[in-house]
């Protein structure tokens, strides 16, 4: 069979890309080998945020009595909750299945290979292999979990994220390795149905260590309020796991003082690893650097016909990156004039509670590119919204270029700041100003009303401060 387009995985790069192609003429084909929607709606994005609003609902109930509600005794079922956050999971990777129907898109069952002359090989799952030809390939085959040399994956006492939302029984005390977006938000989530959690983290910032420093400053208080043991700076040596449960030896890389951390389980979440093994691209003479595929600003690869989108090439491994990626990438295909992203305005979000969002510059990052900054900070303590909702904790932080204005990054922790990002993404797309931040109306009382007094405090003008 000849195709248009074969998209090999079916993430949200690759089922994004093969719709939009399928929108703009393309007969199109997608070659998935586990479920459609790929980690992000089966093992990543979409179930751990299911968890996550179980945690975040047990704890508005542990804390009913602030609202003024009695509610009597309550415990989170562990088998249930895990049940509710799979379900949540099937119902969106059945959403994908209606969705190639309704746009006619082929989907073949199996593992894929490329070959010379635009050919992709597939394995089904019976052996069976079936050549199919295409005028282009596009790879999204995403990533996986990273192993450490020292922290061996067995999937029972050292565990990945996938494992860790679909564990038998819940552990009583857990090791989480890595204090990213992936270590903070199961170190919350364990942490709040009552697991005895540790976040070890390598780098001396600690938690969230990519973010601004401020943020990391804030959360790592919230977290130790809230019982979670944080070891920052700090390597993870050894795991004994011959015994009933697992001995982890950390070293304080300042001190060289080392401590031996007993638990349950470990979770290695010390980001990911790109999946380009076994795809043929050394029999094609595709670029690659340690695994992540070499690409233009319009996703080609150095063979032509051949693209690549994603976590397999350069820049942030998320999931709207590679849907952005993967609809440039076709429209430039089918002939359209399509921008190439800018990857200095890609929103960052972290599910973890409060929550964490991020964009563009952070304060030190602005300072090093060369820039004069003004910064501006609105604590939710001063937010009526946030006040009345409980949820007083974390601030908004933007920073502004002090000669021109321009809208250089924005830091947020907090309740429901993930959804408050957006705005800064679209105003620095449209190159708004600090001055014009200030003097767009924001409906009260809000959240994001913090947005525009954070603004107003760069520029000496707050009025609830």
């Amino acid at each position: 069979m000849n195709f248009d387009l074969i998209v090999i995985g079916s993430g949200p790069g690759g089922y994004v890309a093969a719709i939009r192609a399928s929108q703009l003429g393309m007969n199109v084909a997608v070659v998935e080998r586990e479920s459609l929607g790929g980690i992000c709606l089966n093992w990543g994005c979409i179930p751990t945020k299911a968890l996550l609003k179980s945690a975040q609902v047990f704890e508005y109930i542990k804390h009913a009595a602030d609202y003024g509600i009695t509610v009597d005794k309550a415990s989170p079922d562990f088998d249930n909750i895990i049940k509710r956050s799979r379900g949540v999971a099937e119902g969106m990777s059945k959403g994908i299945q209606f969705l190639f129907r309704k746009n006619k898109i082929t989907v073949i069952d199996g593992t894929a290979k490329l070959l010379r002359g635009k050919m992709v090989e597939v394995t089904a799952a019976d052996g069976k292999k079936t050549e199919y030809s295409a005028n282009h390939i596009m790879l999204a085959t995403g990533a996986r979990a990273k192993a450490l040399p020292n922290l061996p994956i067995d999937g029972k006492k050292i565990i990945d994220y996938r494992k860790a939302m679909s564990l038998e029984k819940q552990p009583k005390k857990l090791v989480v390795v890595g204090a990213g977006a992936i270590g903070v938000e199961f170190a919350y989530f364990y942490n709040t149905i009552g697991t005895e959690v540790t976040v070890v983290e390598f780098l001396e910032q600690g938690l969230v260590p990519r973010e601004d420093i401020e943020i990391s400053k804030e959360l790592t208080k919230i977290f130790k309020k809230e019982g979670i043991n944080v070891l920052a700076n700090t390597s993870v040596e050894s795991v004994d796991t011959s015994g009933k449960t697992c001995k982890v030896k950390t070293k304080d890389r300042k001190t060289g003082a080392e401590t031996i951390i007993e638990c349950d389980v470990v979770l290695s979440a010390a980001g990911v690893t790109p999946n380009t093994e076994n795809l043929g691209l050394e029999a094609l003479g595709i670029e690659t650097d340690r695994g992540i595929v070499k690409v233009d600003e319009f996703y080609r690869t150095n063979v032509p016909g051949i693209y690549a989108i994603g976590d397999i090439v350069p820049g942030p491994a998320l999931a709207h990156v590679a849907s952005a990626e993967g609809i440039i990438c076709v429209e430039k295909i089918a002939g359209h004039h399509p921008q190439p992203l800018d990857y200095n305005n890609i929103p960052g979000c972290t599910y973890c509670w409060p929550e964490i969002a991020s964009v563009g510059y952070t304060e030190q990052a602005a300072k090093d590119a060369g820039y004069e900054i003004k910064v501006g900070k609105f604590p939710f303590t001063a937010s009526g919204k946030a006040k009345a909702s409980g949820s007083a904790s974390g601030f908004v932080k933007l920073i502004f270029d002090a000669k021109y204005g321009e809208f250089l990054g924005a830091h947020m922790i907090g309740a429901n700041v993930t959804e408050m990002i957006a705005e800064v993404v679209v105003a620095r797309k449209l190159e708004t100003t600090g001055q014009e931040i200030i003097k767009a109306v924001h409906p009260h009382p809000t959240m994001s009303e913090a947005i525009m007094e954070a603004a107003a405090a760069a520029y000496g003008e707050v009025i609830h401060l």
